[in-house]
Order: C-alpha cells, then structure tokens, then sequence
C-alpha cells in the first residue's frame, strides 16, 4: 500500500466486508432500528450515540434500558413527559452518564422539538455546504439553553473547542448516509452525506496514522478535518462510508495493534 489509489482501493474492500445488516445487532446502531417511526429513530439514535464509549455490550444494554425506562416510545415520551415522569431515571448510570444527565438530555430534546423544529432542522440550518461541524457548534449552544448542571455539558463535545465530536458525528452518519446497504438510516435529506466527517476515536485514529491517512498525533478537531481532506479525495459524495472500513479494522481485525 504505497499509494493513494492502492490504499483506496483496500478500504473499499473493507467498506464492502463492514458496511453489511449483519454486523448490526452488536453495534449500538442496533437500538435506532429496533424502531419505524422517524423521530423515534432520531431520539433513541441520538440517546444511544451519548452512550456510545466503552465496551459495545454495556452501551446495547444500557441504551435499551432508557428505552424501556421510556416504555419503547422515546418521542412520545419526550413530547409528553412530566417532571415526575423523569425520577424513574434517577438509578440509571453509564460510565460518568448519570440519571441526572440523562433527565436534562430529554428535557433539553422536548425544547428542540417544541421551539426549533427538531433534531434534523438546528444540524441542517447550521451546516454549512462544506462541513457539518459548525452546525454540531451551533446544536451544542442550543441543546444547554435551558438551566443545567455544568458537568452534563462534557457529553456533547464541541468541535469549536478543538473536539473530534466522535459520537455526534457518528450519529450523523446514522442519519444521513442511505446507501441501500440496510445499516445507515438515511432519514434527513436536507443534509448531504458529503459534508460528513468521519467518526474519530483512538481506533480509527491509529489506523489512519498507519494508513498514512493523517499526520497529526492528537484525535481532535484539526486530525478530523486532515481526515476529511484525504476520505473526500477518496469518494467526494461519500466520504465517511470508509468509517466501515477503520471501525472493522481496528474493532475486528485489529489492524492498529499489528493486524
């Protein structure tokens, strides 16, 4: 792999392997698509990806017990709920997600609904025509408008703050990208899956470092962009598809531990 057409060309034998239905049942994508209606794909989609760090197991189990906590009607749960309604979540814990994040996150989801339109209208007003970091930026002021404890805000990272933004932008993808593959939702049309950025975490980090993807050792916001340069230049329309490929390399084959 000395070249740029031959490293293309082996990611998108990969994309092929991993971008298949039957990997999805020990993915988190698994729980958005235990569901028909749009917004409740939205919400449990958008819930499970603020979960989506550590082992794939514990986030499936966990995202599916706000699920249940929130009787398998996530929207409906959200647009109706009461205060009272929300002390069911008081023993929930993921990591260093507490009830009390997860109380402000369904509080904080109603007033997007009810004042801005929805998930899919705050990230396509803000995107621009070549990226959608700006609009993650804008998603994050608008998400903490309403009183908050200061510690729930380190779940949505902030790209202007020099964060990869990794679950957001993998949330993104879930969204956005349709490829007729059966695992990406491809539920907002109003957002092309060419402004993507591809989800970046240590995984797919070091792979792209040994791929000679990227130079730049931190996995922040400046490593996502050289990222996106290199993926774009690969398939313009299309980019973040190669996320298939660096998630089965680095979670399958293991490829940057000398696979």
């Amino acid at each position: 792999m000395t070249t740029s057409a031959n490293i293309r060309e082996f990611l998108e034998e990969k994309v092929d392997i991993y971008n298949q239905p039957r990997f999805i049942d020990t993915d988190p994508i698994s729980v958005p698509h235990r569901f028909a209606i749009k917004e409740d794909v939205e919400v449990s989609g958008f819930l499970t990806s603020v979960i989506s760090w550590g082992k794939r197991d514990m986030i499936i189990r966990n995202a599916l017990k706000i699920m249940e906590l929130m009787g398998n009607r996530p929207y409906e749960f959200v647009m109706n709920h009461k205060d009272s309604h929300l002390e069911k979540f008081n023993g929930f814990v993921h990591r260093t997600f507490s009830g009390r994040d997860l109380k402000y996150f369904i509080r904080a989801l109603k007033n997007i609904y009810l004042n801005y339109g929805g998930l899919e209208e705050v990230f396509s007003r803000y995107s621009t025509e070549y990226s959608t970091q700006t609009a993650i930026h804008q998603f994050r002021k608008i998400f903490f408008t309403l009183d908050h404890p200061l510690s729930v805000t380190r779940h949505i990272p902030d790209p202007a703050k020099k964060s990869a933004a990794k679950r957001i932008n993998m949330y993104l993808r879930w969204m956005v990208r349709n490829d007729n593959r059966g695992v990406d939702f491809g539920l907002w049309k109003s957002i092309s899956p060419s402004i993507l950025s591809c989800p970046l975490d240590v995984h797919s980090g070091n792979i792209s470092r040994k791929l000679g993807l990227i130079r730049r050792k931190q996995n922040d916001a400046a490593a996502v962009a050289e990222l996106d340069k290199v993926l774009r230049g690969f398939d313009r329309e299309d980019p973040v598809k190669y996320d298939f490929a660096l998630f089965g390399l680095g979670a399958v084959e293991k490829f940057d531990a000398g696979g």
